[in-house]
């Protein structure tokens, strides 16, 4: 694999464009002496200071190189030069779950509870370490070789060390109550985003989207959806424990993970967790 060293362009072989970002692209990459096939994310300075989110990228960077997970895309190390800033991601080679999302409409329950497994076992693990997501939707997951989930773009996420943060960020679909009535959140708000992307995967669409920004705002903040016939009483009731307007009523993560729903559906064996964490019943299930 990769071992931490001074890197430099050079080090690296750089072959088709995987993706186009904000602020640069991303290209699939090698690194020359090992071979090791990665992708590189480059960024332009200019537009990273024009923008002014230095502090941003510094804090993604410092948050995911420090992320060890099997559905946490590894950020292996980073480098700039004079123009460019560089990072040395993991190559997730089926792209993105938006992509897959878009072409199959909508997704089963054994494929939606599997996703919604792996991802609840992600940010539970973030949430372990302080870390709040924030910006949890399909365009931010990616696809393992065999077709695991990996969260990336940790650009919205943050450290915790106060667990309070009070500024509007992320996409408006997935945004919760508190972000958007601008009064203080902590990880609580990537609980909301996994109800939203549960409706997401079974329906086809997020529960609030609408043709403007104000009616999506007063439907998140009076928590207003309704479910299609198709949907499963037992995938409601997950949902509907995730879309709480009070934070302090939405289901803790580990509960997401022994919900009945997701045990009966999900293909992911529940991991084995170390004996001090405490584990609720159903997690060895």
């Amino acid at each position: 694999c990769l071992t931490r060293k001074r890197w430099t362009l050079e080090n690296f072989d750089v072959g088709r464009p995987l993706g186009k970002g904000k602020f640069g692209n991303v290209y699939l990459a090698r690194e020359r002496e090992s071979k090791f096939i990665l992708a590189l994310k480059v960024l332009f300075k200019k537009q990273l200071e024009k923008a002014g989110v230095e502090h941003q990228l510094r804090r993604e960077v410092e948050i995911q190189s420090h992320l060890r997970h099997p559905n946490i895309l590894r950020l292996y190390g980073y480098f700039h030069d004079s123009s460019r800033v560089y990072l040395i991601l993991e190559f997730a080679p089926k792209g993105e779950l938006y992509g897959e999302l878009q072409r199959c409409g909508r997704f089963d329950e054994r494929k939606s509870a599997t996703y919604i497994a792996e991802l609840a076992d992600a940010l539970q693990y973030c949430h372990s370490k302080n870390v709040i997501h924030r910006d949890i939707k399909p365009e931010n997951l990616l696809l393992g070789a065999n077709g695991e989930l990996k969260i990336a773009d940790f650009g919205w996420s943050v450290h915790t060390p106060s667990s309070r943060r009070s500024t509007l960020c992320g996409t408006l679909d997935y945004l919760p109550p508190e972000m958007i009535e601008g009064r203080t959140h902590d990880e609580k708000v990537d609980l909301w985003s996994l109800g939203v992307l549960i409706y997401e995967f079974l329906v086809g669409k997020p529960p609030f989207e609408t043709k403007s920004h104000e009616e999506t705002y007063r439907k998140i903040s009076r928590v207003e959806f309704s479910y299609p016939d198709f949907v499963s009483t037992g995938s409601r009731d997950l949902i509907g424990k995730l879309l709480k307007h009070d934070p302090l009523h939405r289901l803790p993560i580990l509960k997401v993970l022994s919900h009945p729903w997701v045990l009966e559906h999900s293909m992911k064996p529940p991991r084995q967790r170390k004996p001090t964490a405490t584990a609720t019943e159903g997690d060895t299930a």
